[in-house]
């Protein structure tokens, strides 16, 4: 587990990219950001499986995924709003509308504008 908070994010992905470097430059703190090609996924005790599947925030011994490192992003800020928006997006019954956003955020981001066929999740069986 990394010391400092770092973002995991996906690489590949122009969409993801693209919106990790837009937080980046619009949030006053914010993590150290790698893709997750670059790091020891053993180290970090992450899996192929997650990585391709979610953004990751490691911060303080804790593992946070998808919407709920979004939602720690907004919470160490230092503006009251955004840290009451990001402690919203983690309580019920918004939690779940942020989960589902999420989900189709991540399902369709070859499709979405900067996004390209790399940024496909991989297909399931089922």
């Amino acid at each position: 587990m990394p010391t400092e908070p770092l973002l995991v994010f996906d690489g590949d992905c122009a969409f993801c990219t693209t919106w990790v470097r837009r937080l980046e430059n619009a949030l006053d703190r914010f993590p150290d950001a790698q893709p997750w090609q670059w790091l020891d996924l053993d180290e970090l005790a992450l899996s192929h499986d997650d990585v391709t599947h979610y953004v990751w925030l490691l911060a303080g011994g804790r593992r946070f995924r998808g919407h709920a490192a979004f939602a720690v992003l907004l919470q160490l800020q230092p503006q009251g709003i955004l840290r009451f928006l990001g402690h919203l997006l983690v309580t019920m019954p918004f939690s779940w509308a942020a989960s589902l956003g999420y989900s189709l955020i991540a399902r369709f981001r070859h499709r979405l504008p900067g996004g390209t066929a790399a940024c496909a999740m991989p297909r399931t069986a089922g």
